[in-house]
């Protein structure tokens, strides 16, 4: 019996909708992953994703992400000191309750895998 290499297996429809449904459309979990291991400017988050979980999310799709996590508190941002050198970033971090969702996201996805 011969076992065929992923990139033989051809995708169906169903395999990429739920692939769309895993990363894109639930981009916020990818994003406090990150920002888990600390503070990260916009455009540094989409490429960290992008090398991390194989995903090249939008960048303005990421800010949108970005933006909401803010609103809802479970993320912060500060801009570089007076002093700074360099480009003037907006850098996010994650708040405590952000740390918290990202831990209740992670049990909840273990015990769907586990069900499956």
């Amino acid at each position: 019996m011969r076992i065929l290499v992923e990139e033989e297996l051809q995708e169906t429809a169903a395999y990429r909708r739920l692939m769309r449904k895993l990363t894109i459309e639930n981009l916020w979990l990818y994003v406090l992953s990150l920002l888990k291991e600390g503070p990260l400017y916009g455009y540094e988050i989409a490429k960290r994703i992008e090398e991390k979980f194989g995903f090249k999310p939008g960048r303005v799709t990421c800010y949108i992400v970005l933006y909401k996590l803010q609103s809802e508190g479970l993320i912060a941002s500060a801009g570089p000191g007076a002093d700074s050198e360099g480009p003037q970033r907006k850098y996010y971090t994650l708040t405590r309750e952000g740390e918290r969702a990202l831990d209740m996201a992670k049990d909840f996805l273990r015990g769907l895998a586990e069900r499956l």
